[in-house]
């Protein structure tokens, strides 16, 4: 697996990560422990040595899970999570007060039989909490060696410019794929003049950008899809058109319509690592193929061509979830 290195940090993670959320929490009932422990070490003999978790997973149980599962290797990967909500439950709003963010990284070290987390989120931008003040309580713990690099999430650019201004912030974690580009209006131009590295999550756009799901399929109780617009059965109909094209490009080059949506983010820029998440060993190998596939600029012009034509239809967030983001 070839290595990139997160904007002007000099944090090198694998060109591929792994997004572990799915194991425990979001798309459905929870990962067999054993199983995505197997899952987790297969995924660093294969050569990921990044892996995305959040005291919100479950809450608690996905550090616990990349606790256990990332031991015996340890120091040989980088461990990214995440603070920001109130007792790490999404539902009962934000919480970024200094705090907070010092003892859900105490809380994390235990469940991350860890010293040290290597890169530390804050998950959603708080807006009772100045950036500042954030940005100063992560930059005391990196100080004390706690944690080793500091990242946002879903950030706006004002938000990533004061925080950059405290602490210098090593990684941007937001949506981004190929149905959903607006990070390339202002945010991905902010991040490569201040040298920060991009970390897109659902970049296979929850799994619509695989081909696998359509119309028809009928999502777990549980699995968060449901409140999703752009997971709506009329607008997965008509979302389908893009997928559509996709396949048709990922035929051509031999490929599927998964290896081809991460390639084409990785082809963006070299400071940016997706981080596809899966409980499956066969989709993990999958994914990891993208990292062979190498798109010429021509690829990336037709495919930017075919589908500058589909419109996306749906929002991506609920009403509710769409107020934390680009804060």
């Amino acid at each position: 697996m070839q290595k990139r290195i997160l904007g002007k940090s000099g944090l090198e993670v694998s060109a591929l990560g792994l997004g572990c959320m799915g194991m425990s929490f979001g798309y459905g009932p929870a990962t067999d422990q054993q199983d995505a422990i197997n899952l987790l070490r297969a995924a660093y003999e294969k050569g990921v040595t990044f892996f995305d978790s959040a005291e919100a997973y479950g809450p608690f149980a996905n550090e616990e899970l990349l606790g256990e599962a990332l031991a015996p290797f340890r120091n040989e990967v980088v461990i990214a999570t995440k603070f920001g909500f109130k007792n790490g439950k999404p539902p009962e709003g934000l919480d970024s007060r200094p705090e907070t963010i010092r003892a859900v990284t105490e809380a994390a070290l235990k469940r991350l039989r860890t010293d040290r987390i290597d890169l530390l989120y804050q998950h959603r931008v708080d807006p009772n909490v100045p950036i500042e003040e954030v940005a100063g309580t992560v930059k005391e713990l990196i100080e004390v060696g706690k944690v080793k690099h500091f990242g946002l999430s879903e950030a706006g650019v004002q938000t990533i410019r004061n925080a950059h201004a405290v602490q210098p912030v090593t990684a941007l974690q937001s949506e981004y794929s190929l149905w959903w580009r607006e990070p390339e209006g202002e945010i991905l131009p902010t991040l490569e003049e201040l040298g920060i590295g991009f970390v897109p999550f659902s970049p296979l756009g929850k799994g619509f950008l695989t081909g696998k799901i359509d119309e028809t399929i009928t999502f777990d109780k549980t699995d968060f899809r449901n409140t999703v617009p752009r997971f709506s059965e009329e607008n997965r109909k008509a979302n389908q058109a893009m997928v559509d094209l996709l396949s048709r490009i990922a035929n051509e080059r031999k490929a599927t319509n998964a290896q081809i949506a991460l390639a084409w983010l990785m082809a963006q820029k070299p400071w940016i690592v997706p981080i596809p998440g899966t409980t499956k060993l066969h989709r993990l190998e999958e994914n990891l193929g993208a990292a062979k596939i190498e798109l010429t600029g021509n690829d990336l012009k037709e495919i930017n061509e075919v589908l500058s034509k589909i419109e996306v239809q749906g929002a991506r967030y609920s009403e509710q979830s769409q107020k934390m983001v680009n804060r």
